[in-house]
């Protein structure tokens, strides 16, 4: 797929969601447009850690800044930063640590990476040279940094946050809000979209001077998806967990709206269906497959993940294509 768009691969060593874990991870570079495509997952991922690994007062985006950095080498005109799958609640601090900023606590100590450590943030330093390029952050979720849709209430169960590491969560990125509209004079407290990837998507606009935009609308333009659609029969697609949300500016959303004059029926093959068939029929949905069975635990299912998949993409063919 990145051969077709004349794309490559560029992989570094880079510290992991949880250190002093180390993982290979990479970004896409595009030589014809001079644009770096960075996806904060491949660094700072759930992917990356095992259950018993999961805890977001620790885990950090560091090693999503060591990507954008080892970017920059590259003299990039633009920088796409993907946001989505992260294990992280650090409001974007260790990306932004990674490239040169300071965050130091009442005594002037570096704070420890994650984000259980936000709320004794005392002062933030610039480097005393980042040059970036503008850096488009691809988010396809409205939450706002904090309150009862933001990152951590909303987002920190599923990373491993029990209710007393949410709580502590949300006033550590609340401070860093509060901290970062005091010394730098930008609000990310109520931006939406904000509370993206555990907030990186707010410091990604504090510290690197990003802008937000649609992702799956970026990445429908940049494969000129609508052009390739124009004799298509079905379109197969899919979603971790396909619910009401996945109609609001979400990957299905966006391929049912370049779908729609096409004649194309969308299917959507995810992880859990938590939709009614009525509801998502009258948004477009032709048909929806969840992979993982009733009764199957998480860890199980992603760990036959492949498998599950196959199969239903085999029933999806009997039951919907086939006749």
């Amino acid at each position: 797929m990145l051969d077709a768009l004349g794309g490559q691969w560029i992989e570094r060593t880079v510290t992991g969601p949880l250190p002093p874990m180390q993982v290979r991870a990479g970004f896409a570079w595009f030589e014809k447009t001079r644009t770096a495509l960075v996806e904060m997952a491949a660094a700072s991922g759930l992917e990356r850690l095992g259950q018993e690994q999961r805890n977001p007062l620790k885990t950090t985006t560091y090693g999503t800044g060591q990507l954008i950095k080892a970017a920059m080498e590259y003299q990039p005109d633009e920088i796409l930063l993907a946001v989505g799958g992260s294990a992280t609640v650090d409001g974007g601090v260790g990306a932004a640590a990674a490239l040169g900023w300071e965050f130091l606590d009442t005594h002037g100590n570096p704070l420890p990476p994650g984000g259980g450590h936000l709320a004794e943030l005392a002062a933030i330093r610039a480097p005393a040279k980042l040059s970036l390029p503008p850096v488009l952050v691809l988010c396809d979720v409205t939450n706002p940094l904090c309150g009862p849709l933001g990152a951590a209430r909303v987002y920190g169960p599923q990373k491993g946050a029990t209710p007393a590491m949410v709580e502590q969560l949300e006033a550590g990125l609340g401070h860093l809000g509060r901290m970062t509209a005091e010394q730098l004079g930008v609000d990310i407290l109520d931006m939406p979209g904000g509370g993206a990837a555990g907030g990186l998507s707010a410091g990604a606009t504090a510290f690197m001077g990003a802008t937000l935009t649609s992702g799956i609308e970026t990445i429908i333009n940049l494969y000129a998806l609508p052009e390739e659609l124009v004799d298509t029969a079905w379109i197969i697609t899919g979603e971790g967990c396909f619910d009401e949300q996945s109609l609001y500016g979400k990957v299905v959303s966006g391929i049912l709206n370049a779908a729609r004059g096409t004649g194309a029926k969308v299917v959507v093959l995810a992880g859990q269906v938590k939709i009614l068939p009525d509801v998502y029929r009258k948004a477009g949905v032709a048909a929806a497959l969840a992979c993982r069975p009733e009764g199957m635990g998480l860890e199980e299912a992603i760990r036959r993940g492949e498998t599950l998949l196959r199969d239903r993409a085999c029933e999806l063919i009997d039951r919907h294509i086939r006749p």
